[in-house]
């Protein structure tokens, strides 16, 4: 018998938190043409499939721009562009309609393997196509004729959310449909926006040739805010037009984007399911704003403590302990309203600092602010080069418990820390080992 170390399968027991996170979630991936004419669907199907087996709830839409061309030039048929799409008219149509259902059966068929000694062995997906989009005319735009060019008018969110609760994945074509019986030719970015709003997707995953975005001098941006998207320098006109969508996505409701390569083998399983994917996640930043405390905040700090110090929650801190303190406070703010804070003490020279004092405004618990706050503290104390964090608490030890921290002696204590202790109060002591941020 074969020994293996424990070691050997720490990479897919850190997968655990991202299986538990993107359970029963609903994700949409947009998938351009170029991903078959290039030959690399087949292994983004198995990576879908397997997404599928750990409780996602995913829908595919699929562009076909690389195909209609190549039915366009059989049929010696010339067309237009204009702002980027499509100009069709009804003979260019055949061809479109054509090319969209050739690629939809393909990706049927795909998600419809089981060969023994495979990727898609036991997987037994169910694919549901329809008529989920309705699309309108774009009619004449600066004199042009779009013909059967097309926008999205709605998306049957209902109708999809329903498919993806009884186990089926959605696939869409870039066609929609009209009351009047019209089949329109839509752009693919316009129905992955229009379907993950609509459905209340978490994501919205877009492959391109590239891992990712790339800043003006050729680094990969792994993160970025939806507001700093106008910073950033993109060159290349591709993932300019990626990042354009993904912040449309963003700015009318959906919380990630990712941007990643379909070139590259197991990009969508690193960017889902390790600490520091494989490309770009562009977020919606929440209206509420995260940020360090100043002088001028100890008033509202200390409105906000105090009823938890009555309670014997919080060690009582004075208005004097707060100043000397206040560069230890983040705060979240609403409205210019504190209605959250943390703080985080380091410990040095040991490799651990002290969180403390993370409290929710009473109007606004239960929204995760929390861990939101745990999670930055945790960052910044990763960035300092800190390798743990503990806290000390006498009435919420199972939350820390949820939030990774394990239960620890007194005497495991820093020893400056270990001489301030309350004897008193008796606090719990926890402890977690930090890990490199993920934000997947």
């Amino acid at each position: 018998m074969t020994e293996h170390g424990s070691g050997d399968f720490d990479w897919f027991r850190n997968t655990a938190p991202y299986i538990n996170s993107h359970r029963g979630k609903r994700f949409v991936l947009m998938i351009g043409g170029e991903v078959a004419s290039e030959g690399a669907l087949a292994g983004l199907i198995h990576d879908i499939a397997l997404l599928s087996s750990l409780g996602v709830h995913l829908v595919l839409v699929h562009g076909s721009r690389p195909q209609i061309e190549i039915r366009l030039q059989r049929a010696g048929i010339r067309t237009d562009f204009h702002r980027g799409m499509r100009i069709c008219d009804s003979e260019a149509m055949a061809s479109v309609r054509d090319a969209a259902g050739a690629l939809r059966v393909d990706i049927e068929a795909l998600l419809s393997m089981g060969l023994p000694n495979s990727p898609m062995q036991g997987a037994d997906l169910r694919i549901c196509s329809g008529n989920f989009v309705t699309g309108r005319p774009i009619g004449v735009l600066d004199g042009v004729d779009h013909h059967l060019t097309g926008r999205v008018r709605s998306i049957d969110g209902d109708g999809i959310r329903q498919q993806l609760s009884a186990g089926s994945l959605v696939l869409l074509s870039p066609l929609g449909y009209s009351p009047t019986g019209e089949v329109f030719n839509l752009s693919l970015d316009d129905i992955a926006v229009h379907t993950a709003v609509a459905i209340g997707a978490e994501k919205l995953i877009m492959f391109g040739a590239g891992a990712g975005v790339h800043d003006g001098e050729g680094r990969l941006v792994r993160q970025c805010a939806v507001e700093e998207i106008p910073q950033l320098a993109v060159a290349d006109a591709t993932q300019k037009a990626l990042v354009d969508t993904a912040g449309r996505a963003c700015r009318q409701g959906v919380p990630r984007c990712h941007i990643i390569s379909y070139r590259e083998d197991g990009a969508l399983l690193r960017e889902l399911f390790t600490h520091d994917g494989s490309g770009t996640l562009i977020t919606r930043r929440p209206w509420e704003q995260s940020r360090r405390a100043r002088i001028d905040d100890v008033g509202g700090i200390l409105e906000l403590i105090q009823p938890l110090e009555e309670e014997g929650v919080l060690v009582k801190r004075s208005r004097e302990m707060l100043e000397a303190e206040i560069e230890r406070f983040r705060l979240l703010e609403r409205d210019g309203r504190i209605i959250a804070c943390a703080a985080l003490y380091p410990c040095p020279p040991d490799d651990c600092g002290e969180i403390a004092c993370i409290v929710s405004h009473p109007d606004y618990r239960g929204e995760s602010r929390g861990r939101r706050l745990l999670g930055e503290l945790e960052q910044e104390a990763r960035s300092i080069g800190l390798n743990r964090v503990f806290v000390l608490t006498t009435q919420t030890a199972h939350w820390f418990i949820e939030q990774g921290f394990e239960e620890a002696s007194r005497d495991a204590l820093p020893p400056q820390r270990r001489d301030l202790y309350n004897l008193q109060r008796n606090s719990k002591v926890f402890f977690k080992r930090l890990r490199s941020p993920s934000g997947r």
